[in-house]
């Protein structure tokens, strides 16, 4: 640092007139911090001698250069009455960001950038999901909740059966067409979205709470053991739901080598249209005949028995191939059954455990843990197919699944997944 510098630093010249805004020596709000950045009058050596500027110190802004005009965005809105006291603020991030992201990845050819990409269609994913179950639970209620969420699943599993189909067809023109048309559509249905959803407020939520820190919310999680429990036990099913993309194929691999990916794409397919044919079906039977913790047990035990017609290794020849393929299929539409199963009371069990505060977060929570999970679970997956014992990755596959519903039975019979509400209703004061 040169001693110019260091003079300026160090002067006791006083500045202009108005150079220096005020500045609250305590504040309660955030809010009340914004826009009242310092002012620093910069002269010599950085301006000639006699002149000299303003410069506003936007380092020391809460939120940056942009929260003025978010702030104000939010005054107004809470003045026309668009968004009451602890109303959650509609927002399309998730969509938006998967589209900047395909864009990049339709238009960039450096390794950072595809990495960057890559990383944001993820990121989007992580902001886009949980609050499309909370408001698909919000908007719902708790009567519909359920159905609700079987409805949702079953335009879920048509995205996943129509989306790659569409995407190899627009691969056989370009990639750069694929990515572009990835991109139109999430930036049409991020319109859409900022047209469409309502602002619901959050039950029960004052100013105070709305606006608790990051940090606090995921203290309020930790604490809820229930919850904790429930997304621990619930991994086994997401391990299991992903081995449609590493087992199966796999095992297809072994059975048809380089010529595999047919077979892979027609288990895809199974997959996809089991879920959409049985979906409705399967959860009016469970409402009708099981709790929901039950449906949820009954759901993991059915992936985990899935694997089982992949436990005996297949002849050779062609008899092989046709047991081997028609293994594969039974796999793969008892998987997709299983998780049709469990899927519209495991969304509703999470709710339930949340008081109905702070769903989103939860959402988000809980996917954090089986998002942990998958990996963790496929490094060990691999690590059973690279023993060479042909039927160990299949036993450990199954007896995940049966291990999982036990978990979630025993929770069922302790108490445990007791919705949080009820329970405070009846307990004694």
């Amino acid at each position: 640092m040169t001693s110019s510098l260091l003079d300026h630093l160090h002067s006791t010249t006083p500045a202009p007139a108005g150079a220096l805004a005020p500045v609250p020596h305590c504040a309660r709000r955030p809010a009340q911090l914004v826009g009242r950045t310092p002012v620093l009058w910069i002269d010599e050596p950085f301006a000639p001698a006699g002149l000299g500027f303003h410069a506003k110190l936007e380092g020391v802004n809460p939120g940056g250069i942009k929260d003025r005009s978010a702030l104000h965005m939010i005054r107004e809105a809470r003045r026309r009455g668009d968004l009451t006291p602890g109303a959650g603020i509609v927002e399309s991030s998730g969509c938006a960001l998967r589209t900047v992201a395909f864009g990049l990845l339709g238009f960039v050819d450096s390794l950072p950038a595809l990495i960057a990409a890559s990383a944001a269609t993820g990121l989007a994913g992580a902001l886009f999901n949980p609050v499309v179950r909370a408001y698909l639970a919000a908007e719902a209620g708790e009567e519909r909740r359920v159905d609700a969420f079987a409805t949702f699943n079953v335009f879920y599993q048509a995205g996943i059966l129509i989306g790659p189909l569409a995407g190899l067809a627009l691969l056989m023109w370009d990639f750069t067409v694929v990515c572009a048309v990835a991109a139109t559509i999430f930036g049409a249905l991020a319109l859409l979205q900022w047209r469409a959803l309502p602002s619901r407020p959050p039950v029960d939520r004052d100013d105070e709470a709305a606006l608790r820190s990051v940090e606090r919310d995921w203290r309020t999680i930790a604490s809820n053991r229930p919850f904790l429990l429930f997304a621990v036990a619930m991994t086994g099913s997401y391990v299991l739901a992903f081995q449609v993309y590493l087992a199966l194929p796999l095992r297809a691999r072994d059975l048809f080598g380089d010529r595999s990916g047919l077979v892979t794409g027609a288990v895809f397919a199974v997959s996809a249209l089991a879920a959409l044919s049985g979906q409705l079906r399967l959860t009016a039977w469970a409402k009708r005949t099981l709790a929901g913790p039950t449906a949820i047990a009954w759901g993991l035990a059915l992936m985990g028995i899935a694997f089982l017609p992949l436990l005996p290794s297949p002849p050779g020849g062609l008899s092989g191939k046709v047991f081997g393929v028609a293994a594969l299929t039974a796999c793969a539409a008892l998987l997709a059954w299983g998780g049709a199963l469990l899927y519209p009371f495991e969304m509703d069990t999470i709710v339930r455990l949340t008081d109905d505060r702070m769903v989103a977060t939860y959402y988000g929570a809980y996917n954090t843990v089986s998002g942990i999970a998958i990996p963790l679970g496929n490094l060990a997956v691999g690590a059973l197919f690279d023993t060479g014992v042909t039927w160990l990755p299949w036993a450990a596959l199954t007896a995940t699944g049966l291990t999982s519903a036990a978990m979630v039975t025993w929770l069922h019979h302790t108490g445990h997944l007791v919705d949080r509400a009820a329970y405070r209703a009846v307990a004694p004061v």
